[in-house]
């Protein structure tokens, strides 16, 4: 019985590999940080209590755009949007390349 070789218990490559091979890695992975980062607005908006319009009104937007920006789907929100919306809920965007 020939035993397999593989490290941790991995076969093949990694889901990463096969996006990055397809070409479609980093849309994939832009939708993937957008969709947490509206999650994580949506969070605190409820653990602070802090409506739409209060929200809209604090990042000096209308409430469509926000609409945009808090949905998981929409991929079309700036960097300035994101910006705007972390400092009107008292915290800041922090982006990096790797």
């Amino acid at each position: 019985m020939k035993k397999a070789n593989n490290k941790k218990g991995k076969i093949g490559s990694s889901f990463d590999d096969f996006l990055k091979e397809d070409g479609h890695y980093e849309g994939v992975t832009a939708r993937a940080i957008k969709r947490v980062i509206a999650r994580q607005l949506d969070e605190l908006m409820r653990r602070e209590a802090i409506s739409k319009t209060q929200l809209a009104l604090r990042m000096k937007t209308s409430r469509a755009q926000l609409d945009r920006l808090l949905d998981p789907e929409n991929d079309s929100v700036t960097l300035g949007t994101l910006a705007r919306a972390a400092q009107a809920v008292g915290r800041h965007l922090r982006m990096e390349l790797v």
